[in-house]
This record gives C-alpha cells, structure tokens and sequence, in this order.
C-alpha cells in the first residue's frame, strides 16, 4: 500500500505542478489533457524510484548497523579477554 500511495502522490503533485505551470502562462486548465496525463506519469515514475531508492535505503542502513553492532560485540570480547 505505502507504494501505491506514494506513485498517486507524487502523480497528484505532478498534476498540481501542471496546473501551476498553466495557471502562471493563464491559458486553460483543461487545453491540453494529454500534458496533464505526461506530467503525472512523469512524477509517477519519480514516486516509485523514490519508493525503491527508500526501501533499498532501509536494507542498506539496517545491514550497516548490524556490521557496527558486530564489531562492538567483538571488541567487548576482546577487551573482556585481555
């Protein structure tokens, strides 16, 4: 769900640019459907690499973390033996 939600978020926000853009140049909101349809896919598409570069993000730190922890442990065990 939380990618779905994100891809319509950043497509609704690509609409909202589009409309801004159009309202700025005061031409018709509804002129051009098949501009209104790119800029959504367009920010659609930048929603879900956003999603993926999260998640891989997550995985990243989490493995990260899990090297530190292991280090410190194994210092601990180094210093508790010497």
């Amino acid at each position: 769900m939380a990618l779905f939600s994100t891809i319509v978020g950043f497509s609704f926000f690509g609409l909202a640019s589009r409309f801004g853009q159009l309202a700025i140049q005061k031409r018709n909101l509804m002129e051009n459907l098949g501009g209104h349809a790119l800029a959504m896919g367009t920010f659609g598409f930048a929603g879900y690499w956003a999603h993926q570069w999260d998640e891989r993000a997550a995985v990243l730190l989490a493995e990260k973390r899990a090297e530190i922890a292991e280090r410190r442990e194994r210092r601990l065990a180094l210093a508790d033996t010497a």
